[in-house]
């Protein structure tokens, strides 16, 4: 992929998952943020953006031929993906951080007052994922899943594009909160780094939140950029055919 300054942050996360370490290390929110061109972020971000087109350039120089490209997948494969590996982690995830943030505010949270706040946005996180999960698997999910089998036109329906339209809109919103929250837990937590005289459970507490959080990055990523797009360019060329 030639890159551009007119090229979208999104776009490039897409071709190559490679770029979101690049963006990451220069600051860039490419999930929620996903629509800005490189252009924009530069100019908003004072970044170089020399320096950073050289160093997106080397990370497509550098992809395998192993690497997912999940452009290339049908969208009810990236929707079984997205539920049996980030909906799944989510759930997996969430009580055991849970327990360690409740020790820790007990032990350490004199000591260390932004655990209190931390735990609070986490558990205010963790109630807002959950149900954002549920409205996926139950409401926009099925819907993908019965798009991605329509062969032509006279299967679309009113009530489909419906289904499929409001759920995305909301979905975005909903990504764009939970992105936002993060961030307030990572300037918290001041980038995951532990204080030097913190013990074990803080130092893989921290571990585990910024898991999460990339965990959550590759998540939005997948749905913001590309579940969604290819959702609604198949809706529109089902419904123009």
């Amino acid at each position: 992929m030639k890159i551009s300054e007119q090229n979208r942050i999104g776009e490039i996360v897409a071709k190559n998952y490679r770029t979101a370490s690049v963006f990451k290390s220069f600051g860039v929110d490419f999930c929620c943020k996903g629509q800005r061109t490189l252009q924009e972020v530069c100019e908003k971000d004072n970044i170089r953006k020399a320096e950073l087109l050289d160093a997106l350039e080397l990370s497509f120089a550098q992809e395998s031929a192993s690497d997912q490209n999940f452009n290339h997948w049908p969208i009810d494969l990236l929707v079984d993906y997205i539920e049996k590996t980030h909906h799944r982690y989510v759930r997996n995830r969430i009580p055991e951080i849970l327990e360690y943030l409740d020790k820790l505010c007990k032990v350490h949270g004199k000591r260390y007052p932004e655990l209190n706040p931390i735990k609070e946005l986490f558990q205010e996180s963790c109630e807002a994922l959950l149900s954002h999960m549920q409205k996926e698997e139950k409401i926009l999910f099925p819907r993908l899943r019965q798009l991605a089998t329509i062969k032509n036109e006279e299967g679309m329906s009113e009530e489909l594009l419906q289904y499929i339209m409001t759920p995305i809109d909301v979905m975005r919103h909903e990504h764009d909160v939970e992105g936002n929250r993060f961030r307030e837990i990572s300037e918290l937590a001041k980038g995951y780094v532990p204080p030097e005289a913190a013990c074990a459970t803080h130092r893989v507490t921290f571990s585990m939140l910024e898991e999460f959080e990339e965990d959550l990055h590759k998540h939005i990523h997948l749905e913001n950029n590309i579940l969604f797009p290819k959702a609604l360019r198949l809706k529109d060329k089902l419904a123009y055919a």
